[in-house]
């Protein structure tokens, strides 16, 4: 059995870690953070957590809104392409910075962007 990218990436500590890493750069991030300025964060990072192992193939824990609803009150705010590319990227740096291979954060990229129509409500 070939092994999920959750498994390639080193499983639930490296997600973790991962998510860590990309709320500080996404809450430093002028572009988006705005976004953010009300959200529970400890909150915010466990449901990151538990979606991104769900959406990496690893166990399922997720319990969170699907995408469309839980991002339509951003979208009523203006939430767009550009805040989404921002966060793919952040996403991106993320990884790079934790030494994944491009190989690796490609894949993490797709799976992100096969999501950006559900965030983005259209």
């Amino acid at each position: 059995m070939s092994k999920t990218l959750f498994d390639k990436l080193g499983g639930e500590k490296a997600v973790d870690a991962a998510v860590d890493i990309f709320y500080r750069k996404v809450l430093s991030d002028d572009r988006i953070n705005k976004f953010f300025a009300d959200v529970d964060m400890d909150k915010q990072a466990a449901k990151q957590k538990a979606f991104l192992t769900l959406a990496f193939g690893g166990p399922s824990n997720y319990s969170g809104k699907d995408m469309r609803v839980g991002h339509a009150q951003l979208v009523k705010i203006g939430l767009n392409d550009t805040h989404f590319d921002a966060v793919v990227e952040n996403l991106g740096a993320t990884l790079k910075e934790l030494h994944v291979p491009d190989e690796l954060i490609a894949e993490a990229a797709q799976l992100a962007e096969s999501t950006r129509n559900d965030v983005l409500g259209r």
